[in-house]
Formats: structure tokens, C-alpha cells, sequence
């Protein structure tokens, strides 16, 4: 085995040899031997190994260039699980090499230009729970019959990657992963949900001995699959009904009780609950306060709207929809019911006809049962009762993920129109400046294709926004400066402040009285130069972003929530990021928190300077003037020299280079 293994490792490098020296436009030409090569190396045993130390040089033959594999740093890992199990040979085989490029880099054997080794570490982590599976038993007859052979490749590369990150480890890391996320409150759960289950099946079978590990998961685990008494064992719901029907009222309300802890401590909602929210409903509904662990406010708001909270869980909550739940509660709590048009627009919801477009991708991304309509009102409950969970999956469109949170935040009702639009007319229009802007006359948007892991309500709206926010791009064409200034009001809304500031200059890319931009940020945004106002509606803003080693990323659009003293009483920005995890290193020592340092669910936050350090616009109210003078010139030195020491190296002005000529 040795021997022919060498003998196809020879053939790699032959291929790698002769991609790297062919002129780019014949290269392409070549990739199918280089894939049949490494194929046939992960076919053998160590033949993980051989491709993970000539990842470097097979990524740089151009192997992933044209793919969303040439980008690692926006890979979803929940997808592995589609891509490792796929009947086509060059699908696994890309994916296989990905995943080994990635443990190199992990481990230190591949500095990669677009990806440090801890996020290459993080984000195989997740594989590796998506994909615990493969790592024990034989393939299923699925897996046989789709891919044959094939599914060698994948199970090799799963394990190679678990013997060299460790398994002990793994568990113990997914666990404190999970908690990270969850803390965060996100809306799409659908990852966490597939690590929990697999770090159970994992727990339960005897061939693996994890040790100490992995005891930090029983209560994520029980979240999902044994809340309460009743169904601890995870019997199934059909079974849970049959106990539950057979339960007198204080026992009953144990459960109600339980299943309401487990939710509100996790944020993740089992299917039991469902089940028996669904039974109250009819049998007992005055238990249903204690079943979404509501408080007086969400209690009261509850009474007041009884038959449209009804209507919204017998349509909307059913076991595959019962995310809704923790929606329905938290959206009790904050009262928006008592805005006179949210309750009217709710009812709209209930029974909104969907259009043939909107059925077909709803059934798409979530499946044929329960029917789109309660998809789409799981959507809605979980949007409005956690604005700040919106994510925007794996797609360029934070615009409109930041301005769907903000609806939901600030406007509720105007959110249940867009839905409405969106949902049942198949279009959305909007107005710049007067002129109308339809989504269906509208060009291509940012996205050139929206991926289908998003919320329901997302995956509806997100392609109606994202033409119109392109189109109103293309409107500001021949006016000077950055389109920012003109869209963002006309597109997120009137409280989008009028001012603008920008400390980039559009033409040319390089710096711009970074200064004056620093000291208006302080009068506009701190309470200590501001006069204290705090800030009434949320504010777009966009930040300049770096990876761990405060290497310049991209542009990236988020949303000021409120600028505040924590604990520590130091000044911090609270703000929502929706790129699905708000928890990332910027690099010179500037780590997004998202607990810990006074933030909400769904917030995440910065000490003031190290915000202001990646702030690159913000908007304001132009009436509202203050004094930069006010401001003391060594908080703006600090700033600034963080702006140069990261996304800003390389866009000093070239006056800015200049020697100091010295003392005259």
C-alpha cells in the first residue's frame, strides 16, 4: 500500500507541476488531470496526509479560482455536509482538498492570505460537528448508493481531521462554540441545531470515548430533545401528546413551566414545545403565558390580542416551526403589539395568499411540510420578536439584512408590508427622491444569486431589496462622493440621519481629513461631548474590516444601536453586525464582544476608540451641531494611529508620507 501510494503521490506532483508551469490561458485544460490525481491519492490510506502538505502548492495552480472555494473566509461549514455526501467525483474531491487546505493552514504549515490559522481552526471545528457521522460506522446504504467509493474520500478526510485536531477537543470547543452562538440570539438556528444533535449521537455511542470531555452539553442537548420530565428519554412527539392528554392540570403546568425555561435559557426551542403549546392552545389556554414564560408585560399583551395570538400559532407553530415560539414570546414582551397598525397587519399575515414564486422557494429551502404560509409566519414571529438576529447568510447583501433588522426594530408594521409585497405580489416598490424604484424593473442587485440559507422572511425580501438598493446605486451615478450619502436615508428610512460623513476619498481610496471625521463622530455619537443625548433611532453605518491580523477585508455595513458605559464604566458602541456572527477579531488587539460587557441579545460592542478605529462612515443630523475642539487631541491621536496601524497603511495621501523637514 506504501509503495502504490508513493507511486500516485509522484503522479500529483507531476500534475501540480504541470498546471503551475502551463500559461494561464491553457490552465484550465489541466485541472482534470490534477483532480483525477488527488483523487486517486485520497482514495488510499495516508492519502490524506500527502494532499494536506501539497495544499499550498495545489491551491496555487488555480484550482478554486472562479469557485466560491477561492474565498475561504466566507464558507459556511453547515454546506460540507451537502458537498462530502454529493454523487459527483469533482464536487467531493474540491471539497476534500478545501477542508485539507484549511487544516495545513490550522496548523501552521500554510500561511493563507485570506485566512489566519484561528479562524481555519474555528471554522473546521464546526465541519467536523456538522459531519460527526462519518467518523464512526460504515457508510448507510444512502451513502453507497449515491457515491460508491466516493464516500471513502469523505469519511478518510473527516477522520484525518479529527486525529489531527484531537476528539476530546472538538467536543469540548463545539460546546463552548455552540454556547457563543446562542448567546447571540440568532434567528437561523439551523447549524446549532445540526451540531447538538451530532454531538448527542456522538455521547451515545459506545465505540467513542470522549473521557471528561463533552459535559458541558446536556443542557443544549436536553433544550432540544427533553425539556421536560415527559419527555426526557425523547420518545417522539406522538408518544409526548398521548402522556400529555393523560396530565391533570398541575402537571400540565410543570410542563409549561419547563418547556418555557429550557427556551429562554438556550434560545432554542424543542419540538415537544410545539406540540404542547399547540395542545393548550385548545385544551388549556390559560397556561399558555406560563408555556412561553412570559412576564406581566407579555402577559397583558397576550390577553389583549388572545385570538390573534391564537391564529398566529394555529397557523404558524407546528414541530418543524417551532423556532416561532421564542419569536412569539420575546415579540409579546416588547408590546409592539399596542401599535395600532401591527395587530391589523398581523391578522393580514395569517392568512396571506403566497405566490406561486414565493411557495416554490420556501418549499426549497425548508421543505414541503408544514405548508410556505407557516414557514413564512415562523418567520415573521422570530424577525419581530429578534430584530437583532437577522444574518445574512451567505450572500453580499448586509444592506439589506441591516435594514430588515431595523424595520423590525423601529418599524414594525412597515416590515409586515414589505412581507406582504414580497410574499404575495411578488414585488416590492420603494421611492428614491421622489421616483419610484421597483424590485421587478429593477436590474441585477449586489447578489448575483441569493443563497437559500437565510429566515423565511429573508429569503423572501432579501432578492427585493437587494435589486433596489442596487438600482438606487445606479440612480447617484455622475454625483460626486459616495452613493452612501443619498441611499441609505431613502432605503432604511426618515430616521436615517441626513448628514453624512465619510473619511475615505471615493476617487482615489486613500484617507480623507481623518481628523475632522473622528472629531465629528465624538460630537455626534459620545455622551460626554454630545451633551449627552443618547441615541433614539438606530443609525447605519459602515466599518472598514479587518481580519486577526488587522489585514484590510472589505467594506462591511452594520447598524449603531447606542453608545453607553459598561460595567467597567468605560465607553462602548453597541451596534448589530448581520453577518451571522458577531464575534470576530479585528486584529491589534480589538475583539468584538457579544456578552460580557453589558451587551443585549443580538448586540455586539467595542470600546469607543477601538470602534472609531474601523469606522469609515456614519450618519448624523446635520441641525444638530457641537464642538470639535471639545474633543482632547490625544484620544484622536489614538485612534488614528490604530486606523494606520491596520486598514489604513496603505491609504495615506501622498503628502501624508513626507518627511519631516525638520527644525528650520
Amino acid at each position: 500500500m506504501e509503495h502504490k501510494l508513493a507511486i500516485k503521490a509522484q503522479r500529483l506532483d507531476d500534475a501540480i507541476e504541470v498546471a503551475s508551469s502551463s500559461p494561464s490561458f491553457s490552465r484550465l485544460t489541466k485541472m482534470p488531470r490534477l483532480i483525477e490525481s488527488i483523487r486517486q491519492v485520497l482514495m488510499l490510506e495516508g492519502g490524506c496526509a500527502v494532499v494536506e502538505a501539497r495544499a499550498r502548492s495545489i491551491e496555487q495552480t488555480g484550482i478554486f479560482e472562479g469557485s466560491d472555494w477561492a474565498d475561504p473566509q466566507i464558507l459556511i461549514p453547515s454546506l460540507t455536509r451537502l458537498s462530502l455526501r454529493s454523487p459527483y467525483s469533482d464536487t467531493v474531491v474540491i471539497e476534500a482538498l478545501s477542508e485539507l487546505r484549511l487544516l495545513a493552514v490550522a496548523k501552521g504549515g500554510y500561511e493563507h492570505p485570506r485566512m489566519s490559522a484561528e479562524q481555519a481552526h474555528h471554522y473546521l471545528a464546526q465541519v467536523l460537528a456538522i459531519n460527526l457521522e462519518l467518523l464512526f460506522g460504515t457508510p448507510s446504504e444512502a451513502e453507497r448508493e449515491q457515491q460508491g467509493r466516493l464516500a471513502t474520500i469523505s469519511r478518510a478526510v473527516i477522520r484525518h481531521l479529527a486525529n489531527r485536531i484531537g476528539y476530546e477537543h472538538i467536543i469540548d470547543r463545539l460546546i463552548d462554540e455552540i454556547w457563543r452562538i446562542v448567546n447571540q440570539r440568532p434567528i437561523q438556528v439551523t447549524d446549532v441545531r445540526q451540531m447538538i444533535t451530532q454531538i448527542a449521537i456522538c455521547r451515545n455511542n459506545p465505540d467513542i470515548d470522549l473521557g471528561g470531555s463533552g459535559q458541558g452539553a446536556d443542557r443544549l442537548i436536553s433544550s432540544l430533545f427533553g425539556p421536560t420530565q415527559a419527555c426526557r428519554e425523547d420518545p417522539g412527539v406522538g408518544v409526548y401528546l398521548e402522556r400529555i392528554q393523560a396530565m391533570d392540570q398541575a402537571a400540565l403546568q410543570s410542563e409549561a413551566t419547563g418547556c418555557a425555561r429550557a427556551m429562554h435559557d438556550t434560545g432554542l426551542v424543542s419540538p415537544y414545545h410545539a406540540a404542547l403549546v399547540q395542545y393548550l392552545r385548545e385544551q388549556s389556554p390559560s397556561l399558555l403565558s406560563e408555556a412561553l414564560g412570559l412576564s406581566s408585560t407579555g402577559r397583558d399583551c397576550l390577553l389583549c390580542y388572545q385570538d390573534l395570538v391564537h391564529a398566529l400559532i394555529q397557523q404558524g407553530i407546528f414541530p418543524e416551526t417551532c423556532q416561532g415560539l421564542y419569536g412569539l414570546a420575546l415579540m409579546l414582551e416588547r408590546g409592539i403589539m399596542y401599535q395600532p397598525p401591527v395587530a391589523p397587519a398581523l391578522w393580514r399575515q395569517v392568512q396571506l395568499p403566497l405566490s406561486a414564486n414565493a411557495r416554490e422557494r420556501i418549499r426549497l429551502a425548508f421543505g414541503d411540510t408544514p405548508e410556505p404560509r407557516a414557514w413564512l409566519i415562523q418567520g415573521v414571529l422570530s424577525m419581530l420578536g429578534q430584530p437583532l438576529g437577522v444574518g445574512q447568510g451567505n450572500n453580499p447583501t448586509c444592506q439589506s439584512a441591516r435594514a430588515l433588522s431595523m424595520w423590525a426594530y423601529n418599524d414594525p408594521d412597515y416590515l409586515l408590508q414589505m412581507v406582504a409585497w414580497a410574499a404575495r405580489d411578488d414585488e416590492i416598490i420603494m421611492h428614491f427622491e421622489g421616483e419610484p424604484v421597483s424590485s421587478r424593473n429593477s436590474a441585477s442587485g449586489v447578489a448575483a444569486e441569493i443563497t437559500l440559507d437565510l429566515d423565511p422572511v429573508s429569503l423572501l425580501v432579501v432578492p427585493h431589496l437587494d435589486r433596489i438598493y442596487a438600482e438606487m446605486g445606479r440612480m447617484c451615478i455622475g454625483r460626486e462622493g459616495d452613493p452612501h450619502r443619498w441611499v441609505n436615508p431613502e432605503f432604511h428610512g426618515w430616521w436615517s440621519g441626513r448628514g453624512f460623513s465619510i473619511n475615505v476619498d471615493v476617487a482615489t481610496g486613500n484617507l480623507l481629513d481623518l481628523e475632522r471625521f473622528l472629531q465629528h463622530f465624538y460630537i455626534t455619537y459620545h455622551p460626554y461631548y454630545n451633551g449627552n443625548q443618547p441615541l433614539i433611532h438606530p443609525q447605519p453605518a459602515g466599518i472598514a474590516v479587518t481580519d486577526s491580523a488587522a489585514r484590510f477585508i472589505g467594506w462591511h455595513a452594520l447598524t449603531i444601536l447606542r453608545v453607553s458605559l459598561d460595567q467597567q464604566d468605560r465607553m462602548r458602541v453597541y451596534f448589530f453586525n448581520p453577518n451571522n456572527d458577531s464575534g470576530q477579531n479585528w486584529g491589534d488587539d480589538i475583539v468584538v464582544s457579544t456578552s460580557g460587557n453589558g451587551e443585549r441579545f443580538g448586540e455586539a460592542s467595542l470600546p469607543f476608540e477601538q470602534f472609531a478605529s474601523r469606522l469609515y462612515i456614519f450618519h448624523f443630523d446635520p441641525l444638530e451641531r457641537g464642538n470639535p475642539d471639545a474633543v482632547p487631541a490625544e484620544d484622536i491621536a489614538r485612534i488614528t494611529d490604530m486606523v494606520y496601524r491596520s486598514w489604513g497603511a496603505d491609504r495615506v495621501p501622498a503628502e501624508g508620507l513626507q518627511a519631516d523637514s525638520g527644525p528650520v
